[in-house]
């Protein structure tokens, strides 16, 4: 196992710049899936269910669960879930990658979608799972906008969730400026890209979706009309502003009462580095933050070895906040 910190960040050639760190993940060949895994499928209180895939390290472990949550359009199978899923696994972490509702895999057991700040579902999903995964505890690993929605349970507190700590990857503390910054002119294929994926996403047979909504999911321009149109109105907010304003991670750190740990990129082409500028860290006593210069958004390909430096930094810190035993 290699549990040490990793040196610090230097971009590996020829992954230079924000953008092609970024686009590193979908450039080059998709990583091997790992061997073996369990399908759990993971009741919600209005019936429907999230399907979530369990991969266990060889021998018995002793170390925590890890739950792994993906981002935006994403699910278990998103490149960079499956390089941190196999870096965990591969360290003796058993690592549980939940699919959120309405995303591809969990669909065709789930009717409703998820949004940016649904950690209700997060929480119903940890009360189900067998009593044998979680009688050492939970760690929650979230990316992008799964780091939005670990961050804002963690300061909502989890309640009786048995989640130890968390730490969240290239999160979107302020979803209005994100928004904003993926529909910039330089972010213009990023923001295709997404936005073809949601709408997509929305629209996959199983999703209970009436006509209305099916005309103003086809009929948004930009994910900031996606969210006012559809995502806002589906779960009671006014519109995209107050959906972005009452679910934006940011808010919500100055109540985290247990070990988390932010890995974030100043260069993230998708998130303003003033998001990120303009929190007091050290006022968060239980915050740790490892910012980098470079490293794009869930990049971090870095000089000196070809596993993520983020998934080095986050089985490094899962392991000395909560060691073996």
């Amino acid at each position: 196992m290699t549990d040490a910190p990793p040196p610090a960040f230097r971009e590996r050639a020829p992954w230079w710049g924000p953008d092609l760190q970024t686009l590193r993940n979908v450039l080059l060949p998709r990583p091997g899936e790992l061997v073996g895994g369990e399908r759990l499928l993971l009741p919600m209180p209005d019936g429907d269910r999230l399907a979530a895939r369990l991969d266990r390290p060889p021998g018995a472990s002793t170390r925590p669960l890890v739950v792994l949550i993906h981002g935006l359009g994403g699910t278990e199978t998103s490149v960079n879930v499956v390089r941190t899923a196999r870096h965990l696994v591969r360290e003796g972490w058993p690592v549980l990658r939940l699919n959120l509702r309405g995303s591809a895999v969990s669909r065709p057991t789930s009717k409703g979608r998820y949004h940016a700040g649904r950690t209700e579902d997060l929480a119903a999903a940890l009360r189900q799972l067998p009593p044998e995964l979680v009688r050492r505890g939970v760690a929650l690993v979230g990316h992008s906008l799964g780091g939005n929605l670990v961050l804002k349970i963690m300061g909502e507190g989890p309640g009786d969730a048995p989640i130890l700590g968390a730490v969240a990857v290239s999160a979107p503390l302020d979803l209005a400026a994100a928004s904003l910054r993926i529909q910039s002119p330089r972010n213009a294929l990023y923001h295709l890209y997404l936005l073809t994926g949601l709408k997509a996403e929305a629209l996959a047979p199983g999703a209970t979706v009436a006509a209305a909504q099916r005309s103003a999911i086809a009929a948004a321009r930009s994910i900031w009309e996606f969210d006012d149109r559809f995502v806002a109105p589906c779960f009671g907010y006014r519109d995209a502003a107050d959906y972005y304003e009452r679910n934006s991670a940011g808010r919500y750190l100055t109540g985290i009462d247990r070990p988390v740990l932010v890995i974030h990129a100043m260069d993230d082409p998708w998130i303003p580095a003033a998001d990120y500028e303009s929190i007091d860290w050290p006022s968060l006593p239980n915050v740790r933050t490892a910012f980098t210069p470079g490293g794009g958004h869930l990049g971090f390909h870095a000089r000196g070895s070809g596993i993520g430096w983020h998934d080095r930094a986050t089985s490094a810190w899962l392991a000395s906040e909560f060691p073996a035993g």
